[in-house]
Parts: structure tokens; sequence; C-alpha cells
């Protein structure tokens, strides 16, 4: 059985079709998707969806995924309603885990990202078969060398900046393109590097705004001038918080992340930056759409290593892509440590050696 958990990304329907494909290869194996993620197994009836190759037929260039997503609640979490309105939630893993065995349900590949793999492992905990497979835009599990996603979500990124670096030069203004990543700055730094920005605010470096304020002056001569910033969602001041809402859906538990182009922008004014600014927030852009020729082929491989560990019953484990091999890491292992920017990093380096602020005093150590 095949679930997708957490937010979309692009190459979730090509992972979904390699597993497919790969498993009509050998006798006696049949697939089902469960529809929004567990929820699928854990509805009254059940939702699975038989996939057969005629079903996942040219899939693999679509956005999204076909057995649908959601982020919300959980088999350890499920939203229960009371009597006065609120809600609370029940952990209902045992009942779904029996559930999955009364089906005859041999093994379940769960597609998702950091949080979905939590999940996963604390299934396998308790004895589920349990594989995990990457999936995250934000490129933030340290065990893998790339997640499927990533890319797309960088191209579309990028594409955004290309665009505004013309109406910016026309208008002599300043563009703050706030992008995704929660708490990892990989779209906005290799966004900010493909496209050619003047800054890149990330969560993993607290921006000082006066050396904001400096590196963009720089860019300006008589009012004239023109500049991009691209800032990580999750980006936040020196002794400042990240721009977040908690959520009031039933079921969600991770904040909302959104808003920093905006603040940004009246922090800049406060400090006394003159020239015209404009925010773009590209939001669930980044999500959606055709994935790009290398987030295909990553998702194909992660999908049919996925299904060979199926027929090896090497459980309780996630596909890694360690260049150039695809490996089987405890998802123990795989869920342990974030993958987030440090200055040491040589995309870090390359940025400071393309003259771009990341807010913060770097040491030039390339003289």
């Amino acid at each position: 059985m095949i679930v997708t958990g957490g937010g979309d990304c692009p190459g979730l329907n090509a992972v979904i079709r390699a597993i497919v494909k790969r498993a009509s290869q050998e006798k006696d194996w049949e697939v089902l998707g469960s529809i929004q993620a567990f929820n699928g197994v854990l509805w009254e009836p059940s939702e699975l969806k038989v996939l057969t190759p005629e079903v996942v037929k040219g899939i693999h260039f679509q956005g999204g995924t076909i057995i649908e997503t959601t982020n919300k609640g959980g088999p350890f979490a499920w939203p229960v309603k009371n009597k006065d309105g609120s809600y609370s939630s029940i952990d209902r893993s045992d009942e779904m885990i029996r559930k999955i065995q009364y089906l005859g349900i041999d093994a379940v590949i769960s597609i998702g990202g950091d949080g979905s793999q939590r999940i996963s492992q604390l299934l396998y905990e308790k004895g589920l078969n349990v594989i995990g497979v990457p999936k995250t835009i934000d490129n933030d599990l340290s065990s893998t060398d790339s997640t499927f996603g990533f890319q797309t979500a960088v191209e579309i990124a990028t594409e955004a900046v290309d665009k505004l670096v013309t109406t910016a030069a026309s208008h002599n203004r300043v563009f703050v393109v706030e992008v995704m990543g929660r708490y990892a700055g990989w779209i906005a730094l290799n966004a900010a590097v493909a496209g050619g920005a003047e800054v890149c605010l990330i969560p993993e470096f607290p921006y000082d705004i006066n050396i904001v304020k400096e590196k963009l002056e720089s860019r300006f001569h008589r009012g004239r001038g023109f500049a991009v910033v691209v800032v990580s969602e999750g980006a936040k001041p020196k002794d400042g918080e990240m721009v977040f809402e908690k959520s009031s859906e039933v079921g969600y538990e991770n904040l909302r992340l959104g808003g920093i182009s905006r603040s940004l922008i009246k922090q800049l004014k406060q400090a006394g930056f003159e020239p015209d600014m404009r925010e773009t927030v590209l939001g669930h852009l980044q999500r959606g759409g055709i994935p790009i020729a290398y987030d295909r082929v990553l998702s194909a491989q992660f999908g049919v290593k996925a299904f060979d560990m199926v027929l090896k019953g090497d459980f309780g484990k996630m596909v890694a892509y360690r260049h150039p091999y695809f490996v089987s890491v405890p998802l123990k292992e795989a869920i342990a440590q974030p993958n987030f920017v440090t200055l040491d990093n040589a995309l870090v380096h390359t940025a400071q050696g393309l003259g771009i602020s990341l807010g913060i005093d770097i040491p030039n150590t390339s003289k």
C-alpha cells in the first residue's frame, strides 16, 4: 500500500507510477493507494484505490498526487469533535495497524517528509512493515543528498527572480521575493545564486537590518538603481522571531509561516531606506505544477528502490540518494538530524564570492 502524506510536491505521481510499474513485473503483487495518507484506512468505510499500470499511465509529469494527501491529524492524533464543539485528538494507530493486517496488506510505502517519516518510525516500532520515501521541497533531510520536488521548487523560484529583475530595473525598485523552506534556507539560497539576487535571507542566519540596508543602498545612485532580495519564509532578524500565525484548521499543528517579505520592507523603511519596495510571495506555486526532468528521474529511482526494499523485507528504513547510489537507511537515522545551511557550506561560499549579502558579517576566507 502507498500513502502520500504532508504537503504536496512535484514528483509524487512519478514515485507512485514507478512503484506500480516495478511491482507489475513481479507475480502476485497488487498495489493499493490509501486516499489522503492514512485517512483512507482509518475512514469508515475505508477508501483505498487499486493502482494498476493502466491507472498510473502518463501520470509521471503531473503535479500533485492521484491518491491525495493531508498534513492534518494522522493515526497518532486523530481529530475528534467534542460535544461543546471543540476538538481533541486520540491515538488510533493500533486500530489502524490491525485493519491493515486484516486487509492482508504486506507492506506500506510512506512517501513524505520529516513529519511523515516520524510517523513511519512510530508505526514500525509498533510492528508495521513500512518503508519511507523522502519527499520535501525544503530539502531538509540530512540522510539523503537530495529530495524530489526540491529542484522544481528552486526552478520556479528562480524563474520568479528572473522576471522580477526586469520590472525592478524598469521602475528603480527593490523587489522582495518570499519563498518556502520553513526552517531550512536551501530554496532561497539556490534561487538567489541562480537568479542573481543581491540579498538572500534564510532561517539559519538571523539578519542585521542595517547590513541589509547598506547592501541595498550600494545598488542605488541618486535614487536610481534596482535590487532583488530573496527571503525564506522562516527568516528572522537578530533578536527577533519568525513571522507566523497559529492555524485554526482542525488537526494542523505546524505554524503557518508567511509575511516576512512585508515585515522586512517595513523594517527597511524604519531604518531609513528610501527607494520604492514591493513584495512578491510565491507560496504554493512552488509546490504545484509539472516536475522538472531531474525530479522525475529522481522520483522514478526512489520508487523502484522502494519496491526492491519491499521484496527484500528491508522494513523500518527509508530510501536515500547518496550519489551515485540509492541506499536504504534506518528511519531513525533519517529523521535524527535536519539538513540546514551552515556557514561552511560551498554554496554559502559561492554566494559570498558573488557579493550576495546574507544579512550578516561573514569573514571573507577566499583572500
